[in-house]
């Protein structure tokens, strides 16, 4: 038998909870800064330096393998420099996150593996953006590491619920699974519109909120089909069991062989690239 909640909708599931109701603060002060052209990279790395260990977690970020830089980077404000005020926010907002939904309940879902998932798909993300002309520089590797976010709203405030899709899905054994219309089907919405509208909440950029909602529509060609496209590619890839070989690139300019280089080289990365963004808990 199935269970459902007739009548939840997605504002219920963000009001009432202080984590989902706002962003991260180091994030919207940094934002504040970033807008406003009389602020310097003084006044962001002050910002980010009065989070000890937020800033010695950049800093072990900008000195890994995710930027390759040829000497070692010991300020935050070389840092800004190198790499820029968006690039740096994006970064404090994907650790931020992170962070943040780390310790959620479920026997089904493991919070390791969602991350090990995402952030292998947000660093193919990244690498995909890379080779295909660089338009989404700043915003590619955030866009691939939470465009799942919604599972883990779900799991977090209706955890029942949430284990009856997971149960479902594994009941199908089938590839190809429609794990939103599981959803719909039993809470009434899938995770896209609901990572979309907490996105939106936090008053991220469009590209980050429309690369969530269009990722279920493939055929979609307005303005941010490139980058839905890219990342849904990424969703696919980042599948542990996937046979990159035997997956189309979905209309983006990618070869088989330019694909399996790009997962070789985002291979190399994820392990030292995970312990940085994902600690020990």
């Amino acid at each position: 038998m199935i269970i459902s909640s007739p009548g939840l909708t997605i504002q219920d599931l963000l009001k009432g909870d202080i984590k989902l109701a706002s962003p991260p603060t180091v994030f919207l002060t940094l934002q504040n800064i970033v807008d406003d052209p009389s602020k310097s990279v003084r006044d962001a790395a002050f910002v980010i330096e009065s989070d000890a260990a937020l800033a010695l977690r950049l800093l072990k970020i900008v000195n890994s393998a995710f930027y390759g830089f040829p000497s070692q980077i010991s300020a935050i404000s070389t840092a800004i420099t190198l790499i820029g005020y968006r690039e740096l926010q994006n970064l404090v907002l994907a650790t931020a996150v992170i962070e943040r939904f780390s310790d959620l309940p479920g026997q089904l879902f493991s919070i390791h593996d969602f991350w090990a998932k995402n952030l292998r798909a947000a660093l193919i993300a990244r690498e995909m953006d890379a080779r295909l002309g660089k338009s989404y520089t700043d915003t590619a590797f955030l866009c691939g590491l939470v465009h799942h976010i919604g599972q883990l709203v779900f799991y977090r405030r209706i955890p029942v619920l949430a284990r009856e899709v997971d149960l479902l899905i594994q009941s199908q054994q089938t590839e190809g699974v429609d794990e939103a219309g599981v959803e719909q089907q039993v809470i009434g919405f899938d995770h896209y519109e609901l990572g979309t509208e907490l996105c939106r909440l936090w008053k991220l950029p469009d590209v980050v909120v429309e690369s969530i909602r269009l990722h279920r529509y493939p055929d979609d060609f307005g303005n941010f089909a490139k980058i839905a496209s890219i990342v849904r590619l990424a969703d696919q890839l980042s599948r542990v069991d996937n046979h990159y070989d035997e997956i189309v690139a979905n209309g983006l300019e990618l070869s088989t062989e330019q694909i399996g280089q790009i997962m070789d080289k985002t291979h190399d990365e994820f392990e030292v690239i995970f312990k940085l963004f994902y600690p020990a808990q």
